[in-house]
């Protein structure tokens, strides 16, 4: 069995939790949606004190490559090819985006919670399994790989980066989605394993539902109140970037 140590807030009860600002946006193309998280973590940089943040969205089809991905793991050519493609800052392989996937992006200042990626990927991981089990869904890890897993088809994918402690990037998580893109890529470098949806074991599930089961379980496992009036999106007071 695995043990993870406890941060000093999952120890003493006593500590409130932290308020953590919402923002479900719907159907986001990847870039802008990237913008935003890296516009979040400089704010955060510049002014730790900051909340802590989520945003919930999908994105039209995508693939994303992580900054020290093959390209062996592509099956269609990118230099004559109309997918859109970005290789960004997280770290892993290939995976694809689109409708149907739910897609978070927690931009949180470990700091305020636990300075271990491995512990924050677990968590994240955790969750996943949590939102499935409410479904009464056996979601599970597999020793040596991150992401969740249901009858031994991925159906949470995970990668991020982290910079001075504070998150970006996330996890995906496989409602309904066309899974037919999966098909142009060895999703996360993965081969031999089949990349699923929730909608394969309990048809005609709700998408709003499960999110809604989803935020309650990442609000319990980081031990955050989840703020949806929020202050107006993506305003930086940050200096830009030199």
């Amino acid at each position: 069995m695995i043990s993870f140590h406890k941060s000093a807030r999952e120890s003493d009860n006593s500590f409130p939790n932290r308020p953590c600002w919402l923002y479900q946006m719907g159907l986001v193309d990847y870039s802008k949606a990237w913008d935003w998280q890296r516009q979040l973590v400089r704010d955060r940089i510049y002014n730790p004190q900051l909340p802590d943040t989520l945003i919930l969205l999908e994105h039209p089809p995508v693939y994303t490559l992580g900054q020290g991905a093959s390209l062996d793991f592509l099956k269609f050519n990118p230099n004559q090819s109309g997918h859109a493609l970005h290789r960004i800052e997280r770290g892993g392989e290939v995976t694809y985006h689109c409708p149907g996937q739910l897609v978070g992006y927690p931009i949180l200042n470990l700091k305020h919670h636990q300075t271990d990626l491995h512990w924050y990927l677990r968590q994240l991981e955790e969750v996943i399994i949590r939102t499935l089990g409410i479904y009464e869904l056996e979601a599970e890890r597999i020793p040596g790989l991150t992401g969740v897993w249901l009858d031994q088809c991925k159906v949470a994918a995970i990668g991020i980066k982290v910079s001075r402690w504070i998150t970006m990037h996330g996890f995906s998580l496989n409602i309904n989605p066309d899974l037919s893109g999966f098909e142009q890529i060895v999703p996360c470098g993965i081969q031999n394993r089949a990349v699923g949806s929730l909608e394969q074991f309990i048809p005609n599930l709700d998408s709003a539902e499960v999110t809604t089961t989803l935020l309650d379980q990442f609000a319990q496992v980081f031990h955050l109140d989840l703020i949806r009036d929020s202050p107006a999106p993506f305003t930086s007071h940050a200096p830009s970037p030199d």
